[in-house]
């Protein structure tokens, strides 16, 4: 299971937070964005209840990150 995270990260914080998020476990690909979001992540799982214990555990926890918005990826037929 693949999703995209996108994060809101309290200003002058978003460096930080990506570099943070480069090394959470389950966490393919971090980069910062411009946009209404600062910063994505991309998150693989084996489940979509593993991605939100990702997200939950591992993602909003970090210090700065001030909201997500979790995007799961669909294979078309």
């Amino acid at each position: 299971m693949k999703a995209y995270v996108l994060i809101e990260v309290r200003p002058g914080e978003i460096a930080k937070v990506v570099k943070h998020l480069q090394r959470v476990e389950g966490v393919t690909e971090a980069t910062m964005t411009f946009g209404p979001y600062d910063a994505i992540a991309i998150v693989n799982a084996e489940t979509v209840k593993a991605v939100g214990q990702v997200v939950y555990d591992r993602i909003q926890p970090i210090p700065g990150v001030l909201d997500t918005l979790t995007c799961l990826a669909i294979e078309p037929d």
